[in-house]
């Protein structure tokens, strides 16, 4: 460079370390993520909803894929209590914007890391429990509140900044998902079990569970700690038993139902109606298939009602009829003198289980 003072070329500006063309790309990388940050991690919410809507068909593909689930459970149950072991119940979390460097890593990672362990699982429970739940029904709060759980999953911001900020909102989000799976998993693994007690074992577990994230094993030396772990452990199957009919009995549901006035020879439906005239009704006939890929191990029960009131209850002893491989198929009637003479309004033909949950249901309309 030419000097106009001392009319002889200046020396070239050397650019040090940190003037290089490494350092100065890579702060422009940090001023973009700071900048730019949450937009990206918004962006990373949308590809993995995304990917759970792939895990969601994927789980149509069957039953048997239910038991890899145990196998990742087993993994996000010790994630999550390495998390809270090294972070603690808030404090950390809440003070993280100032941490160094490798702690922010070490978080992000975990975080990461049991995202996409509960992502897997949520979206891979979300169909089994829609196909098991009646739209009209009690049940219906459980599989919403399973998508609920999926969808925060995804969000990145919600995930790190809440449901990991505090261990009590952590292993509430834990425990849901934890009994939501191993309601799944009981039957996967032990065929032919009867519904309430995957419900039972899973409630007794995800109490366990929720200990393992609060008190250490050896604090249950103390007669205290464990008569109260006890107690727990029976007041959340006690919880569970009352609840029951709040929850779908998955992996049964009901596959097809109908209601018609007449039948044939082979057993079938002459006609299935939604609708009809109360003059015309001579017999009322219900024809439901179930379906149980997780073996029978509950019996099963039409319930007849009429605006909501039971009418009749047909035990599965003597309306099994022979159906397809892999059902339970269940046919039952009422005769005129079984119908009551007011008979117009809703009717529900329920397909019940012996401990009272609903497995699936057909409704029609009697009119004037």
């Amino acid at each position: 460079m030419f000097d106009p003072k001392t009319r002889s070329e200046a020396p070239a500006p050397q650019l040090s370390p940190l003037e290089s063309p490494w350092r100065r790309a890579l702060g422009r990388g940090r001023r973009f993520l700071k900048v730019h940050g949450h937009k990206l991690w918004w962006l990373h919410s949308a590809y993995a909803l995304t990917l759970g809507a792939f895990v969601a068909s994927f789980a149509q593909k069957g039953f048997d894929h239910a038991r890899w689930l145990a196998v990742t459970l087993g993994s996000a149950w010790l994630l999550m209590i390495l998390f809270f072991r090294v972070y603690g119940s808030g404090a950390g979390q809440s003070n993280l914007e100032h941490a160094p460097p490798k702690a922010k890593i070490r978080f992000y990672v975990m975080t990461y890391a049991l995202k996409n362990l509960y992502q897997g699982m949520l979206f891979f429970l979300v169909p089994f429990y829609w196909k098991s739940t009646t739209p009209d029904a009690p049940n219906v709060w459980f599989v919403i509140l399973l998508a609920v759980c999926a969808v925060l999953s995804t969000l990145d911001i919600v995930f790190d900044r809440v449901l990991m900020r505090w261990r009590s909102v952590a292993s509430l989000f834990h425990g849901i998902i934890l009994f939501g799976c191993l309601n799944l998993v009981f039957p996967a693994l032990l065929a032919d079990t009867r519904t309430l007690y995957s419900l039972l074992g899973a409630g007794a577990v995800t109490v366990v569970g929720f200990w393992t994230l609060h008190v250490p094993v050896v604090e249950l030396r103390n007669k205290l700690y464990a008569a109260l772990f006890l107690g727990s452990i029976a007041a959340g199957t006690g919880l569970v038993y009352v609840a029951r009919t709040a929850i779908p009995p998955v992996p049964m549901h009901l596959s097809r139902g109908a209601v018609g006035p007449v039948v044939l020879e082979d057993g079938r439906l002459a006609m299935e109606v939604t609708r009809l005239h109360f003059s015309v009704i001579k017999q009322l006939m219900a024809v439901t298939d179930v379906v149980i890929p997780g073996g029978k191990g509950d019996r099963l029960l039409h319930v007849w009602r009429l605006n909501g009131v039971p009418i009749a209850r047909m035990a599965e002893e003597l309306s099994r009829v022979e159906g397809p491989f892999g059902t339970v198929r269940l046919k039952s009637s009422l005769t005129a003198s079984e119908i009551p003479e007011q008979r117009t309004g809703s009717w529900h033909v329920d397909v019940e289980t012996e401990d009272g949950q609903l497995v699936g249901r057909v409704a029609f309309v009697v009119i004037e």
